[in-house]
């Protein structure tokens, strides 16, 4: 007699499992709450049980629109459990977009920050869904906390099938539609960093709606605390990583300048910290060195996507300030993961050392994007992901990123590759940050555009750059125009908005 396989646990209750071992430990501070495993983990049952109420289940979509709440995070395990995929708007998109993307993904409940209740009600009037549920007294829908305050909290068994979608997480929709990531539950939990020389304290200071999330549930699954802000701002973040004895951290490197610029750090105690990753964008060697000098040996650089999951990572030991070549790379690939360099016109493989596409295959490549079988099968060949990164492959295994295909600049002569032009940049010690584009003038030529942050008080301007650049690259990386700003402009997930950047350039050059 034959008897079906076991149903291995989803990620959620491998989670919620370990918090029920020690019930009375904290696990998740927001603004001075303080919430224990054990009431966490009774409120995603609770939750679980009250969407289940509300006509949730298997195969159903539910959007997120909130803040970096404990009880956002509980209502997303809550739907996993009942095998509900999960959307999470980012909260910086206009509320056009939003609705968008919540009819797009077919929503079934949209479950709501109080604090936003009139953002999603913009929403609802122009994508109507059929539920809408608030983390607490709201004049838009139903309170779903009061709902779940009425159920069990006993363990609510996962409804979840390993391959069905979990998560839809969308690209930024800064411009045009965004496209919707889909990974599985057998593809969820999986591609935590585990770095078993100490539990976690993690600060999450980014949105939860992108990479501070799957960070958050490594971090919970490992028995550790998420200290949540709701936002990043410098002198706050430096002031938890003291109080709360902070551990982990991760940042985009636009962030993480802004913290070694904040004259608080000087005087903060960061010796708690064991990991600064960082990641999401091109990051400065310059600026990377000079965060080893001042925060230790504590900074992990991570490379993936949300396409293609986790690909690489550069371990504190090689994080060498007199290597700027090795900083300028994103470490070596993970364990279970492919990489090949391809030529992106013919597809066939390139020798170390040759700059080509980089093409991942892994168990953590999305299954595709939601309803675009067309883009899907641009991006999805033969079972490797095509990122659109530009990169290469050294004698010892590191890999490099030098651009993405699309931000490539094609100029007369050649191709200028704008991270290594802001690599340049960034190295002159009057510059402390800068975003390098390319803008098409009246004769359909692309023209370089560098936007530069200056060192307060420093002395240079846009002839001195250029000539910097000149000495170093050749006349063909010299910026067309270079534009000084006090800061430069970041998208909803942190990284430079060079979109944005370049729809002012193109406005001033019409």
């Amino acid at each position: 007699m034959s008897h079906a396989a076991p149903k291995l646990p989803m990620y959620v209750e491998d989670i919620l499992d370990g918090m029920g071992d020690d019930p009375g430990r904290e696990a998740l501070v927001h603004e001075g709450r303080r919430v224990t495993a054990g009431e966490f983990r009774a409120l995603v049952h609770r939750m679980a049980r009250a969407l289940r109420a509300e006509g949730l289940g298997r195969g159903h979509t539910v959007t997120l629109l909130s803040g970096n709440l404990p009880e956002i995070i509980a209502a997303r395990y809550a739907a996993n459990l009942l095998g509900c995929r999960v959307n999470h708007l980012y909260n910086k998109l206009s509320a056009e977009v939003q609705a968008g993307i919540v009819a797009d993904v077919e929503t079934r409940a949209l479950i709501v920050d109080p604090r936003l209740a009139e953002r999603a009600e913009e929403v609802t009037r122009l994508a109507p869904v059929e539920s809408v549920l608030a983390l607490g007294p709201a004049k838009t829908g139903k309170d779903l906390l009061e709902l779940a305050a009425a159920q069990s909290g006993e363990p609510f068994p996962s409804q979840a099938e390993p391959e069905d979608i979990a998560s839809i997480r969308h690209t930024g929709g800064t411009t045009g539609h965004p496209k919707g990531i889909c990974t599985t539950f057998a593809q969820a939990g999986r591609g935590y960093r585990e770095d078993e020389d100490h539990t976690p304290r993690q600060l999450v200071c980014t949105t939860i709606a992108h990479a501070a999330g799957h960070l958050a549930d490594g971090t919970l699954r490992r028995g550790g605390v998420l200290v949540l802000l709701e936002d990043f701002d410098p002198a706050a973040v430096l002031a938890a990583v003291e109080r709360e004895r902070i551990t982990d951290v991760f940042l985009l490197p636009p962030l993480l300048y802004a913290l070694l610029d904040h004259p608080d750090l000087a005087r903060t105690d960061t010796s708690g910290l064991r990991c600064v990753l960082y990641g999401g964008c091109p990051a400065s060697p310059v600026r990377i060195a000079d965060a080893v000098r001042r925060l230790g040996p504590v900074l992990v650089q991570f490379y993936g996507q949300s396409e293609a999951g986790g690909i690489s990572f550069l371990e504190p030991e090689d994080h060498d300030p007199a290597r700027p070549e090795r900083l300028r790379s994103v470490g070596k690939v993970l364990p279970g993961v492919e990489v090949a360099v391809r030529d992106p016109a013919t597809g066939r493989d390139l020798p170390r050392g040759a700059h080509g596409e980089i093409c991942v295959r892994s168990r953590q490549v999305m299954r595709g994007y939601w309803k675009r079988p067309d883009l899907t099968a641009e991006v999805l060949k033969d079972g490797w992901l095509h990122t659109g990164d530009i990169g290469f492959l050294d004698d010892e295994d590191f890999l490099t990123v030098v651009d993405r295909i699309k931000d490539m600049i094609i100029v007369v002569g050649g191709h200028v590759y704008t991270t290594e032009l802001e690599d340049v940049l960034n190295a002159h010690p009057g510059v402390r940050q800068s975003a390098v584009f390319g803008v098409r003038d009246a004769d359909d030529m692309e023209r370089v555009h560098a936007a530069v942050v200056p060192v307060p008080g420093a002395d240079v301007g846009a002839d001195a750059l250029r000539a910097f650049v000149r000495e170093r690259c050749g006349a063909m990386y010299e910026p067309h125009r270079i534009d000084f700003m006090a800061e430069l402009p970041l998208t909803d997930a942190g990284k430079p908005d060079k979109k944005a950047l370049r729809r002012v350039a193109e406005r001033q050059a019409g």
